[in-house]
């Protein structure tokens, strides 16, 4: 994999937009979320169907047809120097292929942060924009409004992607599972739309040549071990440079499988890394090289995230 287009750094005064691309927002949390924005000098925009919900399914934020609108104009607005995602849960898979691509394209690259759900958008951003995205927290997510190292970490990687905070990534917990070092493109997310991508025109096709970061919520092992097992038997995995492990939230344990899976790969593997879904997480950017050192327990990147 090679390196994509990087957005540029935010600024204070820098209007930004708020969109909900999958599951319902709370109101509450978003407006805690918009709070936390603008005690950082941004001028936040909620898109018009952002709490909005779907007429009979209610797991859904507004029709697809709404949904794919709002993040359409938002990324073509010239005036806004960033999109971020308000929660993930499910529908971002029904609206991929309602995206004008082409006009999202000819925009110049902009920041956007999002996880869970929106892994199939970081993969559709790289595939058809060719741009650099974050890996996240969401504005109306618990650990956004309610952990500030979470808050903090994607402060630090917006405004100031030169700091150490922002280049160098890891957490107390880290440890190899695989020992190593290995330099690659950083891709990847949430494991279920990882796997439930696969083989479509947006999902990621190869995972050759990358870091690649996984994470999920809420599955049993046996699920896990399914969607990895679908990734191999796929060729997904072949030539990746190294794998980084997230949160397991809600989740049965996962390290023997993921060991028993990848570890035959041959390639490091540290697990723990602290980004994903849970109580507090850090912020990586996805389409930018770096290095990973699994006994070290830390992920380097060789350039700011943002220029």
């Amino acid at each position: 994999m090679a390196p994509l287009r990087r957005p540029r750094r935010l600024v204070p005064g820098d209007r930004v937009a708020v969109v909900a691309p999958a599951g319902p927002v709370p109101k509450d949390r978003l407006d805690a979320g918009c709070a936390i924005l603008r005690s950082w000098g941004l001028d936040v925009v909620v898109m018009p169907h952002v709490l909005s919900v779907h007429p009979s399914l209610d797991y859904l934020a507004g029709t697809d047809a709404e949904r794919a609108a709002d993040l359409q104009s938002a990324w073509c607005d010239p005036s806004f120097a960033a999109v971020l995602c308000a929660r993930g849960g499910y529908g971002v898979q029904r609206i991929t292929s309602l995206l004008d691509w082409s006009a999202m394209a000819a925009v110049p690259p902009k920041v956007f942060v999002g996880y869970s759900d929106i892994t199939a958008l970081h993969a559709a951003f790289a595939r058809f924009l060719g741009v650099a995205t974050v890996h996240g927290p969401m504005v109306a997510t618990e650990a956004f409004v309610t952990s500030s190292s979470t808050a903090e970490g994607l402060r630090a990687l917006l405004f100031s992607p030169s700091s150490v905070a922002a280049r160098v990534l890891g957490s107390s917990s880290a440890r190899a599972l695989v020992p190593g070092v290995a330099s690659g493109v950083t891709a990847g997310g949430c494991l279920a739309l990882l796997a439930a991508e696969l083989g479509t025109p947006s999902g990621l096709p190869s995972a050759a040549g990358a870091i690649v970061l996984l994470e999920d919520v809420g599955e049993k092992a046996y699920r896990l071990d399914g969607f990895v097992t679908h990734l191999l038997r796929a060729g997904w995995f072949d030539g990746v440079a190294g794998i980084a492990l997230g949160s397991w939230h809600d989740c049965e344990p996962v390290e023997d499988l993921m060991l028993d899976r990848l570890g035959p790969l041959g390639v490091p593997i540290v697990t723990e890394l602290g980004f994903g879904h849970g109580p507090s997480s850090i912020t990586v950017p996805l389409g930018v090289r770096a290095t990973l050192d699994a006994s070290a327990g830390t992920l380097t990147l060789s350039a700011d995230a943002l220029m």
